[in-house]
């Protein structure tokens, strides 16, 4: 059965996708209409699957590497992958529609995963932080501040944004996707030598060759497991999922002094949970010598919040 379903789904792939590979022959239309229909079918069972997304827009290649990696995720990896599978349902929405806005595959959402697993702190061991791990160079390249009580690359929306910006870039020089999620993970620079030396733009062709660092070669694979594993979880046995709510917030201007545990109290919400929806505040409270800053607060909060600090700094002031 497993089996089966895994060749509806490559089937499926080759109908859906242009792999960066050599051509492969196409079924016909009204084939790969039913085959649609068939996998629709089987992830309906699970109303936690993602069964209406069957549709991929980055280019998909079916590997030993990427049948290695859905092995892993089913099985040492498996409770990593079902806690990013559910952050997915709430972080996903956003960017996509970040990536939907500015014209970019919206299956690029899937780097986030791999390279944090939605963890708006997450910090590697290269000291890049945030969804998108951005180190600190390229981060104020692309226009994320980091102060000493502040760090843009933590922010969702605008590390989004960044991203977005230097994606554009290297899809400009290097032309594959493929390409851009490998220079994405060793360096533009490191990637555009290893191209001049060998001669080749074909990604799989220079993991043959052992042009790529070790980390690098894996990280393709990586993303296109993730796809397909998330696309269809249930069909890899990932069922009964927690369903998180998509994120939402408002945004509220307020003064310098305004300090994050106070207003997730006087709200009701947990600390950690307002600390992460403004994870670049990584000290959890704006300085007092800075003027005023934009808070996230949840949907709906966004006036009692404006009330609470306005009042608060009123009391302060009087003393």
């Amino acid at each position: 059965m497993r089996t089966w379903v895994l060749a509806l789904l490559l089937s499926l792939l080759a109908f859906s996708a242009v792999a960066e590979t050599a051509p492969t022959a196409m079924a016909p239309a009204q084939d790969a209409h039913s085959l649609k229909e068939k996998l629709k079918a089987l992830t309906a069972r699970s109303t936690h699957a993602h069964s209406d997304n069957l549709i991929f827009d980055l280019p998909v290649t079916y590997n030993k590497k990427v049948s290695k990696w859905i092995a892993y995720y089913q099985g040492n990896g498996n409770k990593w992958f079902r806690n990013w599978l559910q952050r997915s349902y709430k972080y996903m929405p956003f960017i996509q529609q970040e990536l939907k806005n500015s014209g970019l595959p919206l299956d690029l959402a899937y780097m986030v995963m791999i390279e944090s697993g939605f963890a708006p702190n997450a910090t590697s061991h290269a000291d890049a932080v945030g969804p998108w791990q951005f180190i600190e160079p390229t981060g104020a390249r692309y226009g994320l501040e980091k102060n000493w009580w502040l760090d843009e690359r933590r922010d969702l929306k605008k590390s989004t944004g960044a991203a977005i910006r230097y994606l554009k870039d290297l899809y400009a020089e290097f032309g594959s996707w493929y390409l851009v999620a490998a220079s994405y993970n060793m360096g533009e620079s490191g990637l555009r030598r290893q191209i001049k030396k060998f001669g080749t733009k074909d990604y799989w062709t220079l993991i043959k060759l052992s042009a790529l660092p070790p980390e690098t070669q894996e990280y393709v694979p990586k993303i296109l497991a993730a796809m397909l594993i998330s696309k269809a979880p249930n069909l890899y046995g990932f069922r009964d999922l927690e369903k998180m709510d998509p994120l939402e917030y408002e945004v509220v201007l307020v003064p310098g002094g305004t300090d994050l545990d106070h207003v997730a109290d006087f709200l009701g919400v947990t600390r950690k949970s307002l600390k992460d929806l403004n994870a670049e505040l990584f000290l959890g409270y704006i300085p007092r010598q800075v003027e005023k800053h934009y808070i996230r607060v949840p949907k709906g909060a966004g006036r009692m919040v404006s009330n609470y600090v306005y009042s608060k700094n009123q009391k302060v002031a009087i003393e």
